[in-house]
């Protein structure tokens, strides 16, 4: 067993009784159950030394670079932790987090393995502890998994967090990705477009919103042409 595979078989229960040698084949009927939970869900996709988005940070935020504050950050729904462990090396004080045990354990040897430090909290966004005005950055990368209702308070949580003169990054997909399917929620009403992203964040200065098509190479999951919008905005 190699050392990835031995943390999470430590940390994650729910990663021992789908990988185990006994049910390493799960039966059509169990695997249709699991994806009933999207927890269950979240936790098999991640249950494998591969890290299925990639270590690499994604390709627009890393574009964005130079309009990151100084201080503080956090990545929202950061899965396996490329995003946040990209972002401490750029010297920011970073908060991230995400419902899967699984994926928080792999972003935990991700940081080890890079030396980061970054504070990683296993939690949904609805339990997760917003504080208010705190970051100086908040950074949302394909977390697309918000119906409209659901991504308004995920909006105005991930705004009032933070602060005056921050940096807000946010990628995501748009109606196009619908015809590529190489990755994504699979849903109309969750995707993005330039509009939506005016009108949540009407009291920003947008720095830079685009809406285009590109090929992306950010892990299996996230691989090949996709319909994608990339907003930086400056909270005023």
């Amino acid at each position: 067993m190699n050392h990835v595979h031995a943390e999470l078989h430590k940390f994650s229960p729910i990663y021992s009784i789908i990988r185990s040698p006994v049910t390493d084949k799960i039966s059509t009927r169990n695997t249709m159950t699991a994806f009933n939970s999207p927890l269950i869900t979240w936790n098999q996709r991640f249950a494998t030394d591969q890290y299925i988005f990639g270590e690499a940070p994604n390709a627009y935020l890393h574009s964005q670079v130079a309009h990151l504050q100084a201080g503080s950050a956090l990545a929202v729904a950061d899965g396996e932790g490329r995003n946040g462990v990209w972002l401490a090396e750029q010297g920011l004080a970073v908060d991230a987090f995400d419902f899967s045990e699984n994926a928080i354990q792999k972003a935990r040897l991700l940081a080890e393995r890079r030396m980061q430090s970054v504070q990683w909290h296993c939690s949904d966004w609805q339990s997760f502890n917003w504080k208010d005005s705190h970051y100086n950055n908040v950074v949302g990368i394909f977390f697309q998994f918000a119906a409209p209702l659901e991504r308004k308070a995920l909006f105005a949580k991930m705004d009032a967090s933070l602060k005056s003169g921050g940096t807000l990054i946010i990628q995501g997909y748009t109606a196009a990705q619908l015809q590529f399917n190489t990755g994504g929620p699979g849903k109309l009403a969750h995707m993005y477009d330039e509009p939506l992203m005016r009108d949540a964040f009407a009291d920003y200065d947008i720095i830079d919103l685009q809406t285009y098509e590109a090929q992306i190479d950010e892990g299996t999951a996230h691989n090949g042409m996709s319909g994608l919008l990339g907003l930086t905005a400056r909270k005023r």
